[in-house]
């Protein structure tokens, strides 16, 4: 009997097939704009779950994808196997080791939660929502990043099912090879169902943004004024400017609609906060200043990311150096004055922790000093399209692509790994997936 057919019991992995009441809120996830459609959906509860679902399809040769919240999107998977892990949520917090052990459909704010009565916290993104796992494996830039670099320098071990249908638990010293792709390849090795991670002692940080009205103070003055400040900011401070065109939408509350807003945000875990973003207050007016002292409980309003399932198209560039009047160009052509959809820009000060290059992964581009990131909505071609061009500009100061931050690429992977480490990443590929089961993931 088919195996797709055989376990829709309860004493294996629910599966769903095309048609089948339920295949559509399985896949459903917070990128509503590029819906995967694979012959089967495997709903895993648990490892022997996603064991059976990549066993199932080596034996008839079929693609295997992987979907936790669905912010990232898996490779395509028409005609193959998507996995599914947002059942295997569970958190385990150990304080005195100041580790945490996350199953593959966790979110970062559960493990904030969990860590916090301990006065730890994790090395988490700016969004509770996101998936720690896939953020982890595609490096992870999170909002304390420039004073506990990325997220996989922190991980200590994977459980992972690689292609041959086998549970491995991987760490430095079991798997040195494994464990270095893994963390930073960003998948096509296998569906990791948990890892470990250490955890740093933060209890609390100065965070939040100072906002400014784009069109009146100058969204590329701002940006000037941020980047010479970066040049003066402890070596751990972590910061980012962003410049959003909110649409005149009445769904929009009255005081975004129709408004160019740009801002700087900022996340430092000194007691000095105050004097330090003193000279941010000075910019120009303020449309809103949320600096405090604040619970790390609180460190996702220090971007207050939109929670609200949306479509989206979006790419990362990782510099040399800040070109300002490439990036000035850069807001001319994003900026609600170009025309076409909405384009939401983002840039993150890079550095400190996230240049040191001990680490055994492969997270590439540790000598960037900025990323650059944009989000467009709309129309994948229009989408693609407009946001070649904005960074069209910057090219000569680019070293790469960003990982966790190319939305809707599809099979496009150019620069997001340098020659060497593309080429030892195709190798371990190939001794732990020679039949490409995991390809494109």
């Amino acid at each position: 009997m088919d195996f797709v057919n055989e376990h829709k019991s309860t004493d294996g992995p629910l599966v769903l097939r095309p048609g089948d009441p339920g295949y559509e809120d399985e896949l459903a996830g917070f990128q509503t704009g590029f819906a995967p459609r694979p012959d089967a959906v495997f709903a895993a509860s648990s490892a022997a779950d996603v064991v059976a679902a990549v066993r199932y399809a080596a034996r008839r040769g079929l693609p295997v994808r992987v979907q936790a919240t669905g912010h990232g999107l898996p490779g395509p998977s028409e005609g193959g196997v998507l996995v599914t892990t947002r059942r295997m949520d569970g958190v385990s917090v150990d304080p005195v080791a100041r580790t945490a052990r996350l199953g593959a459909g966790v979110r970062w704010g559960q493990v904030v939660t969990a860590a916090a009565p301990h006065g730890l916290a994790p090395v988490n993104g700016s969004a509770p929502s996101v998936g720690a796992v896939g953020y982890v494996l595609g490096g992870g830039l999170g909002i304390l990043a420039r004073e506990f670099g990325y997220a996989a320098d922190h991980v200590r071990s994977l459980d992972v099912v690689t292609a041959d249908g086998r549970l491995r638990h991987v760490t430095p010293e079991s798997e040195p090879d494994l464990y270095w792709a893994l963390l930073g390849g960003g998948g096509g090795l296998g569906v990791v169902t948990g890892l470990e991670t250490g955890l740093v002692p933060v209890a609390s940080l100065y965070g939040g943004s100072v906002s400014f009205d784009g069109r009146r103070v100058g969204a590329a003055a701002v940006l000037r004024a941020w980047e010479e400040w970066t040049r003066t900011v402890p070596e751990g401070l972590t910061s980012s400017f962003a410049a959003v065109p909110y649409p005149d939408l009445p769904a929009l509350p009255e005081a975004l609609r129709g408004r160019y807003v740009v801002s700087v945000r900022v996340a430092h875990t000194g007691a000095d906060g105050d004097r330090v973003a003193a000279p941010l207050r000075r910019i120009g007016p303020a449309l809103a200043d949320s600096l405090r002292r604040m619970p790390y409980t609180e460190s996702h309003t220090v971007h207050s990311d939109p929670d609200v399932p949306h479509a989206y198209y979006g790419e990362g560039a990782v510099l040399r150096e800040l070109d300002l009047a490439g990036a000035g160009e850069l807001l001319a052509r994003t900026g609600p004055d170009a025309g076409g959809a909405m384009c939401v820009v983002q840039v993150n000060h890079l550095g400190g922790a996230l240049a040191a290059s001990g680490a055994p992964n492969s997270v590439p581009h540790r000598d960037g000093r900025f990323l650059v990131r944009l989000l467009a909505v709309g129309d994948r071609a229009a989408a693609r399209e407009r946001l070649d061009a904005a960074f069209a500009p910057l090219g000569p100061v680019t070293i790469g692509r960003a990982l966790n931050f190319a939305f809707g690429a599809g099979d496009r992977t150019d620069g997001l790994w340098d020659a060497e480490t593309r080429k030892r990443l195709a190798l371990i590929r190939s001794r732990y997936d020679p039949a490409s089961l995991f390809d494109g993931n």
